[in-house]
């Protein structure tokens, strides 16, 4: 997206105000400006009944005043695994029980073990989390247990999501896997979930689906065996690769129960075989399983303008707590039409959506991205975009003291100047990347004397910390530098040829190397990158020797005193 600056905008404070609402609540959706199209039919009719479990009643729709004739819908409301397929909630194959559906999919060979009984154990003693855990599972489980159909797959891996996160699309464990599927960011690429500023597809229902069953298959593919599969989902293709191999050499058996494993990996494939044994078999465990029919929860509408969350969710009129479950993907107040080519709502609320995204009049959008042209304190940028600072960080979550950098993409006020939608290659690219406010640094490289240095008595010379140097050197707090070896240091940059004292020791030639801004602040916790290929001695306790210095992570932060040390900048 071209880059542009945003005066402040009057007309803006009312959308602008519910946006960042919609946003602090956490949650963000797609949508655009209305379209011109053609008029659409829309799915309607709706089951009688209505439970946690099943599409929300039709009666909503039928409320709708009728459209006029001159009203264009814009979108249509579809299933995602049969969008060519009109929905009929009163076709006989939707009062099929899609428990049955499942259980009746059952393929994997089943487990029989102490761990099994533990695992039967815990959830039976837990009747209110199991079902908390089905009721949030049967948004999703309709459109799992079609891709498993579609792909030919055993319906145990339906039960998965129960395993990995309670069917929460919005978990995220220590390890930053996040989804109901529980991608971390490396495996979440190789698969195609885009992760920046406004979106996380691990996140995505439809997405993170699609990756996990392809993955799933992939391994299944590699080991010809579920369980392993299972296990190299859970611990990794490769850690179960070695295990394999240890058995094979010591004459051991190479199935899932034979090998050595941690624990969380030697427990779950026992926990999804506990979970199919109580979806098989409920009233054994003294436990109950929520009603669920055999048609979608939720219908995909099209996405063809970017369009605030706040105001997909008032036009489809659903709880944004609903909304949230279904687009936990959204990272920004502002669904992007280039990056989100639908959203998922629940069956009357899409023909709401749909409905009423035809009736409205108006902007779609009070939000747009911005890309800093330079590095930027926040306030400059909030003065450039014409919102407050507090505002900005806000929404873009910046932490204080600290600077965006070049190229960093920002969610600022749209205003009427500025009404095109934000482009693929940002929608999809966006970033932000930080960094401290602090002076820039200069790179020096100095000369240890005849009798060497020692770590701590270039630290206090230069007044930064022993730890400082060492890190910058890579080398121990506690030890020196040989005669003659090379020494990095980072000092707040100064003007060339300033000559510094040195302490007992004789003029050494010093190079002066000025840091660029953004490598300078990063010298806080990690070294630029010139100093890896710059040959550094490295000190050693009771000794020293000489090799390529390693990557400095700290800055220096006051002025070196000492014998003169004559200083050239490179």
């Amino acid at each position: 997206m071209t880059t542009h600056s945003v005066p402040p905008a009057l007309a803006m404070g009312r959308w602008l105000a519910l946006g960042l609402a919609a946003w602090l609540a956490g949650c963000a959706t797609v949508s655009g400006p209305q379209a011109e199209a053609e008029p659409a039919p829309v799915a309607v009719a709706a089951p009688a009944e209505s439970t946690p479990a099943a599409a929300p009643a039709a009666s909503a729709v039928a409320a709708l005043p009728p459209a006029s004739d001159d009203e264009r819908f814009v979108a249509t409301p579809v299933d995602p695994m049969q969008p060519d397929r009109p929905v009929d909630l009163y076709d006989d194959r939707a009062k099929v029980d899609l428990w049955e559906r499942v259980r009746a999919g059952f393929a994997m060979p089943d487990l029989d073990s102490d761990l099994v009984r533990d695992r039967e154990r815990w959830y039976a003693s837990r009747p209110d989390y199991v079902q908390r855990m089905t009721q949030r599972g049967s948004r999703y489980l309709f459109h799992v247990v079609e891709e498993l159909d579609k792909r030919g797959m055993p319906m145990e891996l339906a039960l998965l999501p129960f395993i990995e996160s309670a069917f929460n699309p919005q978990a995220q464990s220590v390890a930053k896997a996040s989804g109901m599927w529980q991608f971390i960011p490396s495996t979440g690429k190789d698969y195609d979930l885009t992760q920046n500023v406004f979106r996380d597809d691990r996140r995505n229902v439809l997405a993170s689906t699609r990756a996990a069953l392809d993955y799933l298959g992939r391994l299944h593919r590699m080991f010809g065996d579920w369980h392993l599969a299972l296990a190299a989902y859970n611990w990794g293709e490769g850690n179960v690769q070695r295990a394999i191999a240890r058995n094979q050499k010591a004459g051991l058996p190479t199935d899932y129960e034979s090998l050595r494993m941690p624990a969380e990996t030697r427990y779950y494939v026992p926990k999804l075989q506990a979970v199919k044994n109580i979806v098989a078999r409920p009233s054994e465990f003294a436990l109950s399983l929520p009603e669920l029919k055999n048609h979608p929860y939720f219908l995909t509408v099209p996405i063809e303008r970017d369009i605030d969350v706040s105001m997909a969710v008032h036009l489809a009129e659903v709880p944004l707590e609903e909304f949230r479950h279904l687009n936990p993907q959204m990272n920004k107040p502002v669904i992007l039409a280039a990056g989100t080519e639908q959203i998922l709502l629940p069956y009357d609320n899409a023909n709401r959506f749909v409905q009423n995204l035809a009736r409205h009049k108006g902007p779609l959008a009070t939000w747009t991205a911005w890309v800093t042209p330079r590095t930027m304190r926040p306030a400059d940028a909030a003065r450039q975009v014409g919102m407050s600072e507090e505002a900005l960080r806000e929404v873009n979550r910046i932490p204080p003291r600290m600077v965006v950098k070049a190229g960093s993409t920002l969610l600022v006020p749209r205003t009427a100047r500025h009404e095109e939608d934000v482009s693929e290659e940002l929608a999809d690219h966006a970033m932000i990347a930080l960094a401290p406010d602090a002076p820039a640094l200069r790179r020096l490289t100095l000369r240890a004397g005849k009798k060497g240095e020692t770590v701590a008595s270039v630290a206090k010379r230069y007044n930064v910390s022993a730890r400082q140097v060492a890190q910058w050197n890579d080398t121990s707090a506690s030890g020196r530098f040989k005669p003659g070896a090379s020494i990095v240091v980072y000092q707040p940059a100064r003007k060339a040829g300033t000559t510094v004292a040195s302490r007992g020791a004789k003029s050494t030639r010093v190079a002066a190397t000025g840091a660029k801004t953004s490598s300078s602040r990063k010298a806080a916790s990690k070294a630029p990158s010139q100093a890896s290929r710059t040959k550094v001695a490295t000190a050693t306790r009771g000794g020293s020797a000489s090799r390529p210095a390693s990557r400095p992570v700290s800055r220096a932060s006051a002025s070196p005193k000492a014998a003169p040390v004559r200083m050239t900048r490179q």
